[in-house]
């Protein structure tokens, strides 16, 4: 099947199975309030009617009893089950309290309130995207010239099931993009890296018959793709490349952590991380080597080496946190600790370090919550107030449309 056809699928298909998910969890919704509607009616009812109906007619009433529990709980857990199963926003917090306070008199009713509220604001978002793509579905506004390849940073590879980039590339897709994956180690120096992805590069253009890719680079993954197109003799062959909250001046906080970390405790952790990657697809992964070339020592020195191409269009993004509650785990233990060495920062790569290229273009949060490392690739899937990262990453590929590339 050829590459378009292929695309068009993806796209089909992504559309047809957000319509059926937001379907369900609409008729959960739709189940888990009328449940509530007839449990507030039925209840001041039942209790004035009991009055009238004891003991002359208790037959009756305890058969309506009977009717109206059965009722309520087919219309609960039909509604509550299609809600934990097609939810995305739900989380698995709320999901265990939902669990824990559903036998809590009042209070299962305040928490059941919530989880309608998140659910239904979902609903209405997911409904607007599905609405926007579709009104500029025939504009392709993700089209560029040359297909676009996504990277992936440390301590991750691309799953075929478990997408790095959560949910943008979907949204891509669907407004016309050509997306490959780097398809490289989950941890290595930059230097294999970025051979790896020098590698990379040629199998996409050999798909595509195209003459060059945009990269789009994520973390380390900037470092990588910056070492492939300088030493690895691709920049004739890279358009542009886009960086993701990169540490192109590394982490003082990686400093510190190798200077203080004891080297038989470093070498477990790395033998245990290495065995592990091993069975789930990297062939020689170097757990050491990717966390030294993340240090600020290191990529001094490879700044120094990799130089840029004035043929190759260059710009970073990059995003901050507010609070460490306010990031997701891990990143909420590590923002104190890489704010105290490298300042404000995403909860692992400082805002000094984002930089790089022509245009940069530093996300400053509105509110309390801020953007994480991890919010930047959609990791969490969490429809976070005030920044839409898909629409974000839709208007970069618009943006390099617009520039030819």
């Amino acid at each position: 099947m050829h590459t378009s056809d292929k695309t068009t699928n993806k796209r089909t298909t992504h559309i047809h199975n957000s319509n059926k998910r937001l379907e369900l969890c609409l008729t959960g919704v739709r189940l888990l309030k009328t449940f509530l509607t007839i449990l507030l009616i039925a209840l001041p009812l039942l209790t004035i009617t009991s009055f009238y109906m004891i003991p002359s007619h208790l037959v009756i009433y305890i058969c309506s009893l009977i009717v109206l529990f059965i009722l309520e709980l087919t219309l609960f857990w039909i509604g509550i089950l299609l809600v934990y199963c097609t939810s995305v926003q739900l989380g698995l917090k709320l999901r265990i309290i939902g669990i824990v306070c559903g036998m809590m008199p009042i209070i299962h009713i305040i928490v059941l309130l919530r989880i309608i509220k998140i659910v239904s604001e979902e609903i209405r978002f997911e409904t607007q995207r599905m609405l926007l793509n579709q009104s500029r579905k025939e504009a392709q506004i993700c089209q560029t010239q040359y297909p676009v390849l996504l990277v992936h940073g440390v301590f991750f590879r691309d799953f075929k099931h478990a997408n790095y980039w959560g949910r943008i590339p979907a949204d891509l897709i669907a407004n016309g993009a050509c997306v490959y994956y780097g398809n490289h180690h989950s941890a290595a120096s930059v230097e294999y890296c970025g051979k790896e992805l020098a590698e990379r590069i040629q199998e996409v253009l050999a798909m595509t018959n195209a003459k060059k890719v945009n990269i789009i680079a994520h973390s380390k993954g900037g470092l990588d793709c910056r070492y492939a197109i300088s030493c690895c003799g691709m920049a004739p062959y890279v358009a542009s490349l886009t960086t993701i909250n990169t540490p192109h001046r590394g982490c003082e906080f990686a400093d510190y952590l190798l200077n203080k970390v004891p080297v038989k405790t470093l070498n477990q952790v790395a033998a245990s991380y290495n065995a592990t990657m091993k069975k789930l697809g990297d062939t020689t992964p170097d757990f050491v080597a990717a966390i030294k070339d993340l240090t600020s020592s290191r990529c001094e020195t490879l700044n120094q080496e990799m130089h840029d191409d004035k043929n190759v269009f260059y710009q970073s993004v990059g995003s901050k946190l507010i609070h460490a509650v306010n990031g997701k785990f891990p990143l909420n233990f590590t923002y104190p600790l890489v704010k105290y060495f490298d300042g404000p920062n995403d909860g692992l790569v400082s805002e000094t370090s984002f930089h790089w290229g022509t245009n940069y273009t530093f996300l400053v949060p509105s509110g309390k919550r801020g953007i994480s490392h991890a919010d930047m690739i959609d990791l969490n899937r969490e429809n976070i107030k005030g920044f839409d990262v898909r629409e974000f990453y839709i208007t970069i590929l618009a943006d390099l449309k617009k520039r030819g590339l």
